[in-house]
């Protein structure tokens, strides 16, 4: 179970592991918290009258494209989309938005959604979010909690049977390491890279990031095509043009094959560093 705040997060974060544990025959659910009402359109060829008179019910139909490319079931939570504010000081958020819903209220239906679905791995946000926007910060929060109520029958006791999953990891998709070995990599091949500026960020965030080791790398060069397509989905977000391309795939493949993900709770055994987000649950077969 991947649980995102808004629609398009799943195809930017985690969407090639995915790809690769469904083609592995595993069943995957993604939870969607919000329907990204309030997102930015970020594709000029979207930028339309009629595109943001709809915007709700055009990101659920990216959505569902994108779904059906990754192959996963999907589920939404049902809040409304908290904006992402800006200014000095930052303005109050809407009232009713998922970022102010108390967080029993807001993780009663994921509970429900994990005893419905039976997860044995939940992926999410670290306690920043990722980035500071606040419907992530909220996802990190309702997760969690999420993770360690629904297997207590006396907590959420109307949302269904207990159900106790075994491993919470946090996205590290982009990390300094592997944002710099893109860069080098474009570099080295004499092409302009998209990350110059991101290098620079890195050094004046560093404070604001949460400081997670990578204790998890799954192999999923081979669904990178797919996530790609996933992310092209989201056309309101997703500019075809714009820096998410430039990368040649080839060089990805070559210089981070991986996705990666910090191991935040676990009641099974297992070694870090690993490979596989099921190590401990089930067994490797190598033939």
């Amino acid at each position: 179970m991947a649980v995102h705040a808004h629609p398009d997060d799943e195809s930017s974060k985690g969407a090639a592991t995915m790809a690769r544990y469904v083609a592995d025959g595993v069943e995957v659910l993604v939870v969607t918290c919000t329907g990204g009402e309030r997102g930015d359109i970020l594709n000029p060829a979207m930028d339309r009258p009629e595109i943001k008179a709809d915007i709700g019910k055009v990101r659920e139909a990216e959505m569902a494209r994108a779904r059906e490319i990754l192959g996963v079931r999907q589920h939404w939570l049902g809040f409304v989309d908290s904006g992402f504010p800006e200014g000095d000081p930052l303005p109050p958020l809407p009232e009713g938005c998922f970022a102010l819903e108390p967080v029993e209220t807001a993780s009663e239906p994921l509970v429900r959604a994990v005893r419905d679905f039976r997860p044995h791995v939940m992926l999410t946000y670290d306690e920043k979010g990722g980035y500071p926007h606040p419907d992530h910060v909220k996802c990190h929060e309702v997760s969690v909690e999420a993770f360690e109520a629904a297997g207590d029958p006396e907590r959420y006791p109307g949302a269904g049977e207990p159900w106790q999953p075994l491993k919470l990891y946090y996205h590290m998709s982009f990390s300094k390491d592997r944002i710099s070995a893109l860069h080098t990599a474009m570099e080295d091949a004499g092409l302009e890279s998209p990350y110059t500026d991101w290098m620079k960020r890195f050094e004046e965030e560093s404070e604001r990031r949460a400081k997670w080791d990578v204790t998890t790398r799954v192999p999923c060069a081979d669904h990178f095509e797919t996530r790609d397509r996933a992310l092209l989905a989201h056309a309101t977000q997703i500019d075809p043009n714009g820096p998410w391309f430039v990368v040649p795939l080839d060089i990805q493949r070559e210089a981070w094959p991986t996705e990666d993900y910090h191991l935040a709770r676990s009641l099974v055994d297992t070694e870090v560093p690993e490979d596989d987000l099921f190590a401990g649950i089930r067994e490797k077969v190598c033939l």
